[in-house]
């Protein structure tokens, strides 16, 4: 008979792993294409996963609640229809029987077992690039399962193997080694001690909030930050929207507020900043096709989540205006497809939601750059006109980017950050809905 084999699905370009929050199905269900198996929780979204074949579940290989790398068979459906579970595609069974037994025998598993196969061996995550480097340099799976790693969970790092190969050049043993990673490790990531007296209230983070923390830390240890602040008058782009806000509703069914501006406004100045819109890959600089730009809205619930507009350069103010709200609905919602939060290549979250005026967001990885907008506020401000100078109330906000300065210097960022404000403060008055 035909098996089929799901694995845990790629749900973003920076997602390695998710967390099976519910299964819908049990062994021995008979199923059809598209009904639901799974539920699937990462830090950008929760999603439900379809049967993409008719068939009958004979083996679900983790239960709920498990963290499983993408990529790896979740379960398996015998789309003959009756349950069979001898065939090559259902070797995972014996796999992990295989791996049961070669761990009762480490002096085997070193021996007969390559690091190619180190899934089937350890309950430890390695990336590929982790086992290439492990390949060639001859390290086996116990060596590597005696690496302190640094990484999330434990996980090992490139430069973790790299230290661990370094130090086994200088000849130190495995045990010195491993000892000065773990104290490199302890130094670098343990928190100072937190004392909790009588009446504090302990709060246990979510699964979601775990998440974003983990990727936060991340992205600051990854990325040497930068953060460059201009003011921008934005008086007519205002005086535009308040006249015109009704009209637009009434026109297109959809209200338009200064979010939809800012987009175009950035995705104008990206056309002509590319190096804006990419990505770092060890050493060498990722620049992207297309504009994809996302916005960071809050949920109900604390946490956020960045939908992404697609191909913003391509679409006029209407059209950024439509993807917003719909997109915005949905996440309050989370109702949000997997598509619709994959593919960012440059984020804009919006501080004046809060009335706050500057902040210094994080880069949200493995993008080089983020944009913060502050609230607008009415200030007197000095104007120069042909009779000379004046004082006028204007319209004004800050904008903040934080870049990634391993390949963004302080003049290209500041020449691109000038350029929206130019955008925002150039906006015709005229313009027409």
């Amino acid at each position: 008979m035909s098996n089929f084999q799901i694995v845990m699905p790629k749900l973003g370009e920076s997602i390695q792993e998710g967390t099976i929050t519910k299964w819908f199905v049990k062994e021995g269900d008979t199923v059809e294409e598209d009904d639901i198996l799974f539920e699937v929780a990462t830090d950008k979204v929760d999603s439900e996963i379809p049967s993409p074949v008719d068939g009958v579940i004979t083996k679900i290989l983790f239960p709920e609640d498990s963290l499983v790398p993408v990529g790896e068979v979740l379960a398996v459906i015998n789309m003959g229809g009756e349950e069979d579970v001898s065939d090559e595609t259902v070797d995972t069974e014996s796999t992990e029987s295989t791996a049961s037994e070669e761990k009762d025998k480490p002096e085997e598993v070193s021996e007969d077992k390559s690091v190619d196969n180190v899934r089937e061996l350890s309950n430890r995550f390695y990336s590929p690039l982790v086992k290439t480097i492990a390949k060639e340099e001859n390290i086996s799976l116990e060596e590597l399962e005696s690496i302190q790693g640094s990484g999330a969970n434990g996980r090992v790092q490139k430069n973790d193997i790299l230290n661990y190969i370094n130090n086994k050049k200088e000849g130190k043993s495995t045990t010195e080694s491993k000892q000065a990673t773990s104290s490199s490790v302890q130094k670098t990531l343990t928190p100072p001690p937190v004392n909790v007296g009588s009446g504090d209230q302990i709060i246990e983070m979510d699964r979601v909030r775990k998440l974003i923390a983990e990727h936060m830390v991340m992205s600051k240890q990854v990325s040497p930050h930068v953060t460059a602040v201009v003011e921008a008058d934005v008086t007519d782009l205002v005086i535009w929207r308040n006249n015109n806000k009704a009209a637009f509703e009434k026109k297109y069914g959809d209200k338009i507020t200064f979010m939809p501006i800012f987009t175009e406004a950035v995705a104008a100045a990206i056309a002509e900043f590319p190096m804006l819109n990419s990505s770092v890959d060890g050493d060498k600089i990722i620049l992207k096709k297309d504009i994809n730009i996302g916005i960071a809205v809050a949920k109900p619930d604390g946490n956020l989540i960045v939908p992404v507009i697609k191909n913003a350069e391509q679409k006029n103010l209407v059209g950024i205006a439509k993807d917003l709200n719909r997109l915005a609905d949905a996440a309050r919602n989370n109702k949000l497809a997997i598509e619709e939060i994959q593919g960012g290549t440059f984020t804009i979250t919006n501080f004046g939601t809060f009335r706050n005026l500057i902040g210094t967001p994080i880069i949200n990885q493995p993008q080089v750059a983020i944009l913060a907008t502050g609230s607008i506020e009415k200030k007197p401000a000095v104007l120069e006109t042909p009779t000379g100078d004046v004082i006028a109330i204007r319209h004004k906000m800050f904008l903040s980017l934080s870049y990634d300065h391993r390949i963004i210097d302080g003049a290209l960022g500041g020449a691109f950050l000038r350029k929206i404000a130019d955008n925002l403060e150039q906006f015709d008055l005229n313009r027409g809905i």
